[in-house]
């Protein structure tokens, strides 16, 4: 069943297919690539415009956008000019001028060293060995980390593209956090073990693409970003772990941008209708089942003017079966919502709207931006204090660069979610995946004030300096939420604080070479429970290849 509607899926947006043009391979690069901040702060300058408001982006739009800034009447600094040869050199796939070449352990057609290189026409392979190691030291506190795996990719022919990634990662030591929940770190799958002492999980991602002029098409497993949080983001953050989807990207005017994503999401509930005996006693003798969840996504981006990006979106999340009106790209879900549940709300699914609005260098050197996700509210009742259900969360924030001396840059955000938001009746269809939100990592009925400063002193060394202060009231109960008149308010009832000092170091010494020293301080700790791995200062220091 569920093959023959991922084939109805593709036959669907197959009207979108313009096989005629070339050059529309598509390989995700990873946000957490030094790429993302230096082209970002050209978008603020004005230089460029980027199209980076979901993430990941292409290796393609990044190559097209350095040449962009390497072909432009605006001169950079010296600083600027040597990334950009680094990241030029790192995007080369898509250079026609350069020869065919293949090999192992050696430099590629642009002089770039790689594991594994094939490239033979339009046919490219690259591979490379993945590896990381970094201690955290701390009152009380050593966890030492290494992971290994692989990461490759490449391009068969002018439209298909292909990438994977694996790490098998190992922490070890005092006081590992094996929970990662009230924390920005992503969560984790992790291994059963009784060693308190030893963790270990993996991290899996890859896709296979079909890319045009304008639009692309993907099936893999990752995480959607959406929006510029610097402390979290409100509608998609990468706190969950990766999970399988079709993402789907057309452009079809140069001011009008569509975006559509199916994900099957992790409910982390046993379906125990579905569950049955194995036969034997051999592990509990159950063959146990998790119930289906899924979240289906969309959005229409639209830009006025050069700079200026506006995005309408709405995504439900729902479960228990595959439902073919949520893949359709373009179907009206909470319309839909209604149909499939007979408008009875314990057996529809969990909707959510979203905005999200950003503007680079129509202020100097600024990139201001927001996004509004709402949840549930009662439009009729905004503004009455006995009726109202304002479950919505706002992000608002703001960053100016090249502030007294070049490549300094300095921000500021707010960031509010209040109560009920992310939470449904269903437990099963509450806004998480792995029992991880896909939303902000603070969860409901709390905000956080974040203050950054950023400094490239030299290329691709990268200073970061960013406060955070957060406040975080009680989780409501379901019952308060959907019956409470007046619904309880915002940190109502007393809230926790807390205070978070990070300053850190990153250097990328060689291409996909990162050297990173970190210190960081908290004061305050709103989740004990949660938070068992917190001391009040700790530093943190590594390094890492091919991720």
């Amino acid at each position: 069943m569920i093959k023959t509607l991922i084939k109805a899926f593709f036959i669907l947006v197959a009207v979108f297919l313009q096989t005629g043009i070339s050059n529309g391979q598509v390989v995700w690069e990873n946000p957490k690539s030094g790429v993302y901040p230096f082209l970002s702060r050209q978008a603020q300058k004005g230089i460029i415009s980027l199209d980076d408001i979901i993430q990941p982006i292409s290796r393609k739009h990044i190559y097209d956008k350095l040449i962009e800034l390497a072909s432009s009447t605006v001169s950079l600094s010296s600083v600027e000019q040597k990334e950009l040869g680094f990241y030029l050199i790192e995007y080369s796939e898509f250079n026609k001028d350069l020869p065919d070449s293949s090999g192992i352990l050696k430099n590629d057609e642009a002089g770039r060293w790689r594991f594994l290189s094939v490239k033979k026409g339009d046919f490219i392979l690259r591979g490379d060995p993945v590896l990381q190691s970094s201690l955290v030291l701390g009152d009380g506190k050593n966890v030492f980390t290494w992971s290994n795996g692989i990461n490759f990719w490449g391009h068969a022919g002018n439209h298909f593209a292909f990438q994977a990634s694996f790490r098998d990662i190992t922490e070890s030591g005092k006081r590992i956090d094996s929970i990662r929940k009230f924390t920005q770190e992503p969560g984790i799958v992790r291994t059963i073990s009784e060693n308190k002492q030893k963790l270990n999980y993996t991290d899996l991602r890859g896709y296979v693409s079909y890319g045009w002029e304008n639009g692309s098409i993907s099936v893999g497993k990752d995480q959607l970003l959406s929006g510029y949080g610097e402390g979290g983001r409100i509608i998609l953050s990468d706190k969950a772990p990766s999970y399988p989807l079709i993402r789907l990207d057309y452009q079809p005017l140069k001011w009008l941008k569509f975006n559509y994503s199916h994900a099957w999401l992790h409910s982390n509930l046993i379906d125990s209708a579905r569950s049955y005996s194995t036969g034997n006693n051999v592990y509990g003798g159950i063959r146990e089942t998790y119930i289906p969840k899924y979240l289906a996504s969309h959005s229409f981006t639209f830009i006025p003017t050069k700079g200026l990006t506006l995005t309408l979106g709405e995504s439900i999340v729902y479960s228990d079966r595959l439902e073919i009106g949520y893949l359709i790209p373009v179907m009206f879900f909470k319309a839909y919502d209604h149909y499939s549940s007979r408008y009875k709300i314990n057996t529809g699914g969990n909707g959510q709207f979203f905005f999200q609005a950003s503007s680079r260098n129509h202020i100097k050197n600024t990139h201001l931006y927001g996004s509004f996700f709402i949840d549930e509210i009662r439009t009729s009742a905004i503004f009455n204090r006995d009726q109202s259900r304002n479950q919505v969360g706002i992000q608002l924030g703001g960053s100016l660069t090249d502030v007294f001396v070049p490549y300094l840059t300095t921000g500021l955000e707010y960031t509010r979610i209040n109560p009920f938001v992310y939470q449904n009746l269903a437990p099963v269809q509450n806004y998480s995946s792995q029992d991880y939100g896909l939303g902000d990592w603070i969860g409901q009925n709390a905000d956080r004030l974040t203050a950054t400063l950023k400094y490239n002193p030299y290329p691709r060394l990268s200073v970061n300096l960013r406060l955070d202060y957060l406040r975080k009231g009680k989780d409501g109960s379901v019952n308060d939420q959907y019956f409470a008149q007046p619904q309880p308010k915002f940190l109502t009832g007393g809230f926790e604080t807390q205070k978070q000092l990070l300053l850190d170091l990153r250097y990328e010494l060689k291409h996909k070479l990162y050297l990173n020293a970190a210190y960081y301080k908290q004061a305050g700790i709103i989740r004990p429970g949660l938070q068992t791995a917190v001391v009040p200062q700790e530093i943190r220091f590594g390094f890492s290849y091919g991720w």
